[in-house]
């Protein structure tokens, strides 16, 4: 049985939820079926997983990780190496890397355990362009944002480690057809598209009039997130209770202590926290949003939405993915209309659940796991 060594920057069974997380998940249940495989990782804190093939090393202290990410911007390296760095993962890697017929990496940040001397096949589940999603985070924030800067900065250690990845992974995968363009010619053979993936596709949704809340799933520690909440909340929400004064924006999703109390202060807007059972909050929502001003990839959020029947509406720059299948909006206005028409118009509401359901049918990871496997026979 060939040998597959997985690389993650985070503990896949910590049970957090976030997409990256749960689809390094997927992959390993799926691989350890075929493969012996093996997961070296950073964890967090002394959880006592009861999982054979994990090797899992604690989080270098805060001092450590500073010296680190002082050592990534002097090697013109991305910051978030530095984040995710540990001496302990890179000698574990460099001394049994040779044992494996693979290494499979997730994520850019666990690009930089990539050993020199390893004669086996390289694969870097890599989902999104993040050069691209930094360099739009620099565009939509403020001039006096301090932070608007190191996003800047970190686009540019980002691109130039993406044309190094190219260079030196036998495979990787992208999500999006849109960002494989942006690749060079000459590394086009190395990228496949795996789309993102749902579990199932069931129909939680059912139409009713008395039904007030927009659905927003995300993890509110991730930038365009954060952005797109808080600026529904100052300036989409006042003038949608206008017309629905019961409107209720019910956000699931982790969220930081400050951003709870800021987002909490206003009545209409409910924080749930992570949920894995998403089937009662779908069947309470009317629709699904994702008004993301910065968006590179695919969505996950949309396809849970879509998977569970729930109209869904979108940012243009969301909606490139997913075609006539949700509403689409480019101005304020247009989004709120869409709003109203979905509260009320019973048919349309219906067929958009019904668009829905059709499309996110052929992102089950049923389907998509097959890809997955054939990137390994190469």
């Amino acid at each position: 049985m060939k040998k597959i060594l997985f690389i993650s920057p985070r503990n896949p069974y910590s049970g957090r939820y976030s997409g990256d997380v749960i689809r390094s998940l997927k992959i390993i249940n799926l691989l350890k079926k075929k493969y012996h495989l093996d997961v070296v990782c950073l964890k967090k804190n002394n959880l006592n997983i009861k999982e054979k093939s994990l090797i899992a090393f604690k989080h270098p202290n805060i001092f450590l990780k500073f010296v680190y990410c002082i050592i990534s911007i002097l090697k013109l390296e991305p910051i978030q190496f530095g984040l995710f760095f540990s001496n302990k993962v890179k000698s574990f890697i460099d001394n049994n890397a040779n044992n494996y017929d693979y290494l499979f990496f997730s994520q850019v940040r666990s690009s930089q355990y990539l050993p020199k001397n390893y004669y086996g096949k390289t694969i870097l589940d890599m989902g999104d362009l993040y050069s691209d999603n930094y360099y739009q985070s620099f565009k939509n924030l403020s001039f006096f944002n301090p932070m608007k800067y190191v996003y800047f900065f970190e686009s540019l250690l980002v691109k130039k480690s993406e044309r190094k990845i190219f260079k030196n992974f036998d495979r990787i995968t992208l999500f999006s057809k849109k960002e494989m363009e942006k690749i060079d010619k000459k590394y086009k053979k190395k990228i496949c598209k795996i789309d993102w993936s749902v579990e199932k596709v069931v129909n939680n949704f059912s139409y009713s009039l008395k039904k007030s809340k927009v659905l927003f799933i995300g993890n509110l520690g991730y930038l365009p997130n954060i952005i797109a909440c808080k600026y529904f909340i100052r300036k989409i929400l006042p003038k949608l209770k206008l017309k629905i004064p019961d409107v209720k924006f019910t956000i699931i999703g982790n969220v930081n202590y400050l951003d709870r109390i800021f987002l909490s202060k206003n009545e209409n807007v409910e924080i749930l926290g992570p949920k894995k059972n998403l089937k009662k909050f779908i069947r309470n929502a009317y629709c699904g949003l994702a008004n993301l001003s910065i968006a590179t990839g695919v969505q996950s959020k949309v396809l849970t939405y879509m998977s569970n029947g729930l109209p869904v509406i979108c940012h243009s720059k969301v909606a490139v993915n997913f075609g006539n299948n949700v509403l689409s909006y480019r101005q304020d206005k247009d989004l709120i209309q869409k709003l109203i028409l979905l509260k009320s118009k019973k048919k349309l509401s219906q067929k958009y659940s019904k668009m829905s359901i059709q499309f996110s049918q052929k992102f089950v990871w049923k389907k998509i796991s097959l890809k997955y496997l054939e990137l390994l026979n190469f």
